[in-house]
């Protein structure tokens, strides 16, 4: 365990009762993302509260995590992150502290999971109500948020676009990370054989998911890979892209699906944030036309929102399934270190460094 994990109050690693319900602020703690600027740049700013609006609700941050998309955001390298400067922050797990016009008063105190994109990097959030997922009162909040976007995304890239079945065989690449941990037990879970990549120091964490585990430096990459799976990989799921999405292509049996949900491999490239999305897309649309039955997708979490009452219900339909999981203990959250919102710019650099196994989260 590490000192930021030691240095968490006990109290704060337990759900807070609903009936207990946090004071409207009258200011917000925000980290601000002012510019390109390295984790110290990041900053912290106080500004007065604002009320909820028509349909909105007040959480109280108790969790919020780093994810890989706000490390590209820090670079300015995010396909369509907003101009700078701006308050990070993915998804949040929080406390409804107040509701706007047509909201009900029942929401108060209860906790809450929103996927925000932006902004949840601060004290209070607000949202709107129509995005809001309970979380179960057994489930600690930290926990909660390590299976937000991680959850979702894992979910939905297994069972909507790979429709994985039992006795499938299944490579992750980057699974000791918070998308390729979860992809790793939910895999598991659905009764599938699975191998993931990862630095050699992190082999031990991933085979104690039920993977076997490969080393992603290993020079004979694609033969050690192949040697786990001779007839191919039922479903391959590549976060890193660039040149390396080739051979994970190559490794699909036939009729199998790679699923690509990010460009890491290019995350400190000079250039354009654009070019290697678009040309990851090119690839796979090539891919596609080709009559040998492999499929390959891009996965965008934010695909179908133009029909946003559908696009809710299918999310919180995925999370919630997730979140029950969780508090079934059937799914281990890694959470790699709990950190102040204060401390913003440690926990960056702390995600970024690649020595951790899972997420490191900001608690207030």
């Amino acid at each position: 365990m590490n000192d930021a994990q030691d240095r968490t109050p006990a109290a704060a690693s337990q759900p807070r009762p609903a009936d207990v319900v946090s004071p409207v602020p009258s200011t917000v703690t925000e980290a601000v993302l002012p510019g390109i600027v390295d984790p110290d740049g990041i900053q912290l700013r106080v500004r007065p509260a604002r009320p909820a609006g028509p349909g909105q609700v007040v959480l109280a941050m108790e969790a919020a995590g780093i994810s890989f998309a706000e490390q590209q955001m820090r670079r300015g390298k995010y396909y369509d992150q907003p101009p700078f400067p701006f308050v990070p922050g993915y998804d949040v797990i929080g406390q409804a502290v107040d509701v706007g016009e047509g909201v009900p008063r029942d929401v108060l105190g209860r906790r809450f999971a929103v996927l925000t994109k932006t902004g949840a990097w601060a004290s209070h959030v607000t949202v709107d109500a129509g995005d809001l997922t309970e979380v179960p009162g057994s489930v600690d909040s930290a926990d909660a948020e390590t299976f937000v976007v991680n959850g979702i995304t894992a979910w939905q890239m297994l069972h909507r676009l790979a429709k994985i079945r039992p006795g499938q065989r299944v490579l992750v690449h980057g699974a000791n990370g918070g998308v390729g941990s979860t992809l790793v037990q939910l895999a598991r879970i659905a009764g599938a054989r699975v191998v993931g990549t990862a630095s050699a120091r992190h082999h031990d964490a991933v085979r104690s998911l039920g993977a076997t585990p490969v080393d992603y430096r290993a020079p004979d990459l694609h033969d050690r890979l192949r040697a786990h799976a001779p007839q191919g990989y039922d479903a391959v799921f590549d976060h890193v892209g660039g040149e390396g999405i080739i051979t994970s292509y190559r490794l699909l049996a036939a009729g199998g699906t790679l699923v690509s949900y990010g460009t890491a491999s290019t995350r400190d490239a000079q250039g354009s944030s654009k070019a290697p999305v678009l040309k990851l897309f090119a690839r796979l649309m090539l891919w596609n036309a080709l009559p040998n039955g492999k499929g390959a997708h891009f996965y965008n979490i934010w695909a179908g929102r133009r029909r946003l009452g559908a696009f809710r219900t299918k999310l919180r339909a995925d999370l919630t399934q997730v979140f029950t999981l969780l508090a079934d203990r059937e799914l281990t959250p890694q959470v790699a270190a709990r950190l102040p919102l204060t401390e913003v710019g440690r926990a960056v650099a702390l995600a970024e460094s690649g020595t951790v196994v899972g997420k490191v989260v900001l608690v207030p």
